[in-house]
């Protein structure tokens, strides 16, 4: 499967199965979808292709430099850079039945919070029920979950997770205490995140946080009208003011690494590379904001009508990212992050985050789902901290979520990035954790090109190949 487009002055192509991109002139660009049928029907010969394509072209340039493009392209064929045959299907066969090792819990410490977020997909924290404290007790027991269940991997991972976390914050210190101790006798190491919207971050949080912490993720939307209209106090007052002098102070108290601002935005700031040049402009170097996911219902939904002037965005953001970085002001965006060289396994590549089979979410009382996006539909309900994994059948159904068991996904040239997407998206828009949420597609594939456009911009800026 081949990608072919045009963005920020370079021609670029995927070759989506192989993993490879190209950066190449304007008639390799051109040669490429006439070769490509030849190569799909086994004919390799140069010669035959060239004297077909001389036929077919209609180039403003010369026999040898046609000849010259052809050469280059079979060759890139011949290294399996370019027309890769897809070698993934297969491998899914016997996802089913790969053993379960869980690696990673989201905590639900608190069911709680101090603001009230318009687009709260937990309803202000309460995920549609009860609002609740996750006591130590439950806490160490889905950490003596997540171990025993681990299997021979190391390296565990815990969020902890609201609502909002620090309402809760003597348990989080507990339990990390806790996870500590469980690291020697079993041959784990924890690496502990917090995400928090800041109200309550203090030196003694930051303090520990800065020694116990791997990442902190700190939720912001970007300029202060945007965030204060759908990020206020249940008051109705706004918490832009309160939050950025303590988010700039995790971020330099960090060394501007292991830590995020994550925003998210809406139809009412359609703008939103304004939002990021903000945060950017604060002094913000780890950055992420990305589109709410809402129903129809909600006038500050995204809809297929905003996505022209949404990827717009993406491009006027990519190309700022450019000029920054020559300037010596760069920034990360979350986003834009691809690695193109190793990049995650094939079972990262092809089936995600691991949701319902090595990621899951622990609620306040102990209940296990698939994850945050599902606590509270209790159609999801797999089990509990005491008595593990209740409904494999849940299990099963996500081993078998990946890109070839999805119809949308196994003709995007995206695939392999975005993994075929967020099942719970899926599930909330179409019924089945096995589709993908259209408008969501749509911005992935945008800022997939637009990361690989950064890389070929960053590979002339150092004369690396591209």
């Amino acid at each position: 499967m081949i990608h072919q487009y045009k963005s920020g002055g370079y021609n670029i192509v995927m070759d989506v199965n192989s993993g490879s991109v190209h950066v190449v002139d304007d008639i390799v660009y051109n040669m490429i979808p006439l070769i490509e049928p030849f190569v799909n029907e086994g004919i390799k010969d140069a010669a035959t292709i060239k004297a077909a394509v001389l036929n077919l072209a209609r180039l403003s340039c010369s026999e040898e430099e046609i000849a010259e493009a052809v050469d280059e392209v079979l060759a890139l064929e011949a290294a399996g850079q370019l027309f890769a045959p897809d070698i993934y299907e297969n491998y899914m066969f016997d996802f089913k039945n790969r053993p379960t090792v869980v690696k990673a819990l989201c905590l639900h410490i608190a069911h709680d919070c101090n603001l009230a977020c318009r687009y709260c997909f937990a309803g202000e924290g309460e995920y549609h029920g009860q609002r609740a404290l996750m006591s130590v007790e439950v806490g160490k027991k889905a950490l003596d979950f997540l171990v025993k269940n681990s299997g021979n991997r190391v390296n565990l991972e815990v969020d902890f997770f609201g609502g909002e976390p620090l309402l809760n914050w003597q348990t989080v210190k507990e339990l990390v205490e806790y996870g500590r101790s469980l690291e020697g006798p079993n041959n784990k190491k924890f690496r502990f995140t917090l995400t928090t919207n800041g109200v309550l971050l203090d030196d003694e949080v930051l303090e520990f946080a800065n020694r116990e912490m791997a990442n902190i993720v700190l939720s912001i939307d970007g300029r202060k009208e945007v965030h204060d209209r759908m990020r206020p106090f249940r008051g109705g007052q706004g918490s832009y003011d309160m939050i950025v002098p303590k988010f700039l102070k995790v971020a330099q108290s960090r060394g501007q690494e292991r830590y995020y601002v994550r925003g998210t935005y809406t139809r009412h700031n359609l703008d939103f590379s304004k939002d990021v040049l903000h945060l950017a402009d604060l002094g913000f170097k780890q950055i992420s904001v990305e589109p709410v996911v809402a129903g129809p219902e909600d006038d500050y939904a995204i809809t297929e009508a905003d996505i022209p002037k949404l990827l717009e965005e993406y491009d006027l953001l990519a190309a700022e990212m450019i000029k920054r970085r020559k300037e010596g002001k760069g920034f990360h965006f979350f986003h834009f992050m691809i690695d193109l060289e190793g990049g995650p396994c094939v079972a990262k590549r092809l089936s995600g985050c691991g949701s319902g089979t090595e990621y899951l979410a622990v609620t306040p009382w102990g209940d296990l789902y698939p994850c945050h996006q599902f606590v509270g539909n209790e159609k999801f309900l797999m089990g509990n901290v005491d008595e593990g994994i209740l409904r494999e059948d849940i299990r099963d159904e996500f081993k078998c979520c990946n890109v070839y068991a999805k119809d949308k996904c196994r003709k995007c040239f995206a695939k392999f990035y975005c993994s075929g997407g967020c099942a719970a998206n899926a599930y909330n828009f179409h019924g089945n954790i096995n589709d993908a949420y259209d408008v969501g597609c749509e911005l992935e594939r945008k800022r997939v090109e637009c990361a690989i456009m950064l890389k070929a911009a960053e590979s002339e800026e150092t004369g690396a190949e591209a």
